[in-house]
């Protein structure tokens, strides 16, 4: 076996969502769950099917995100992962209906943080181990800290 390390290709402003499912239906459900989760939503997905044709399935809603998703799952190249890459819109608008999809076991980041996701390769194939999501801590936070994050989450909007 052997390990690769790979990073996440993408803009520093855009959002994705990797995770792993179990079955090509998938990439249908995943696009009914984000449209009715928000309207008007701008989203690519890919996922990497692991039996049958091998193929990298795909679907959203803005072009740009599709084939940044389709780019970065070939680039994984791990079966039956997922990615999502979100517009103008933040993974906690999504997250939960992604995580009630049937078909998804699980869940590895959801961030638009710089991003390296641990695959092991054997004869088989490929699988992810893990991700490395942003940066290691520089401290503890004060009181200073904590008001800025208390501020921030209220001007955004996730906290009133």
């Amino acid at each position: 076996m052997t390990q690769h390390l790979v990073p996440i290709q993408k803009p520093e402003d855009i959002n994705f969502i990797l995770g792993q499912s179990h079955f090509i239906k998938t990439v249908e459900d995943l696009y009914e769950a984000l449209v009715s989760s928000v309207p008007g939503i701008k989203f690519g997905l890919a996922f990497c099917e692991a039996s049958g044709a091998c193929l990298i399935r795909s679907d959203g809603t803005d072009k740009e995100m599709i084939e940044l998703a389709c780019e970065n799952a070939k680039n994984i190249g791990a079966g039956h992962s997922f990615i999502i890459f979100l517009k103008d819109v933040f993974p906690i608008n999504i997250l939960n209906a992604v995580k009630n999809c049937p078909e998804v076991c699980r869940i590895y980041c959801a961030t638009a943080n710089p991003c390296q996701v641990i695959v092991a390769e054997s004869e088989q194939g490929r699988g992810i181990m893990g991700v490395i999501d942003g940066f290691a801590p520089k401290g503890v936070e004060d009181d200073e800290g904590i008001k800025w994050r208390k501020e921030l989450l209220r001007k955004i909007g996730y906290k009133r």
